[in-house]
């Protein structure tokens, strides 16, 4: 008897209850588990994401600042308007050139004859107003983007130029644009400086990423075009205007305000700074995210996407780095 009741206690296991709670407690510490991993997954994808947006921003507003920063700079004639058959000589090869035409008399890649100002900045927001650029004819650019075109010599100067740029000989009264080692025209105590035209826009990848892109110029012309930074979805520039001659803007205001005679700097308002706004965008959307923010990008509002992906406003203002040689 002793020792059937001895078996009986060894074979005795959880009972049905127990069992039932153990699964309970074991599904709440997997379902504790579960969120935890989900958080955290969550938090490095946010994270990685805004630091993104951070480096891109900050990388697009750098190449940008910099090449604006030294806008309107033309060596020893810095300050002059080019007239080709008055104080400016073109020995830049036509055939096979592609030329980049903006809008005013004197806007092209290299001036012309026109007795108008050369227009060394000028800029437009796409799809609005009809303004364009001729190399930009077989481009998407994406819409409600600003264009911004800009020339200028490229510093320090050098001995001698090559055939794979175009050059500029200049001295205090005259410039003679060529490709090649020397100038055929004959200048006194000339500086041999690099000439570029850069076009900034944004144009959407394959993939449809946005991409902030740049045109420069080469010995045949604007026909290199570059993509710089992915993820930015919007640029806008804000003019700053000088109105009393102190160098310091008195208001900043998009191109549509900037008039003609602003543009050719034949007014009394000097350009001696310009705001730069980029919107940037992550190039992962995120499902578990939805984007319902407003964005103000300088004076213009963004409304809610509601899309997957995250996005940050980033801001830089440059000033002119010679806004008195660009005044007088």
């Amino acid at each position: 008897m002793n020792m059937a009741l001895k078996i009986k206690n060894k074979q005795k296991g959880l009972s049905l209850v127990e069992m039932m709670v153990a699964l309970v407690i074991s599904l709440f510490l997997s379902a504790g588990l579960f969120t935890m991993f989900s958080m955290s997954s969550s938090n490095v994808t946010t994270t990685s994401q805004f630091n993104q947006l951070q480096e891109n921003g900050r990388i697009a507003l750098a190449i940008m600042e910099r090449d604006i920063s030294q806008l309107g700079f033309m060596g020893d004639i810095t300050g002059t308007d080019f007239v080709v058959g008055t104080n400016t000589v073109l020995e830049v090869p036509t055939s096979g050139f592609i030329d980049c035409v903006g809008a005013g008399l004197n806007n092209a890649t290299l001036p012309n004859t026109q007795p108008a100002h050369f227009r060394r900045l000028w800029g437009y927001e796409s799809g609005v107003g009809g303004s364009s650029l001729s190399c930009l004819a077989g481009v998407t650019v994406n819409k409600n983007t600003d264009v911004l075109q800009m020339k200028r010599f490229i510093g320090p100067n050098v001995a001698n130029g090559n055939s794979d740029a175009i050059f500029a000989a200049t001295n205090s009264s005259e410039v003679a644009f060529f490709v090649g080692a020397n100038p055929v025209a004959a200048l006194t105590n000339p500086r041999i400086w690099e000439y570029q035209h850069h076009v900034y826009y944004i144009a959407d990848d394959a993939a449809g990423t946005p991409v902030l892109r740049r045109i420069t110029l080469t010995n045949k012309g604007m026909n290199n075009f570059e993509q710089l930074v992915e993820g930015i979805e919007n640029v806008r520039f804000l003019y700053g205007f000088d109105n009393d001659g102190d160098s310091t803007p008195d208001r900043y205001i998009p191109e549509s305000q900037v008039t003609s005679l602003m543009w050719d700097n034949e007014s009394f308002q000097r350009l001696v700074a310009i705001k730069v706004f980029v919107l940037v965008r992550s190039v992962q959307n995120d499902p578990s995210y939805t984007n319902e923010t407003t964005y103000q990008l300088g004076d213009k509002q963004i409304q809610p996407i509601k899309d997957n992906f995250r996005r940050k406003v980033m801001s830089t203002t440059v000033v002119l780095e010679n806004p008195v040689l660009i005044r007088s």
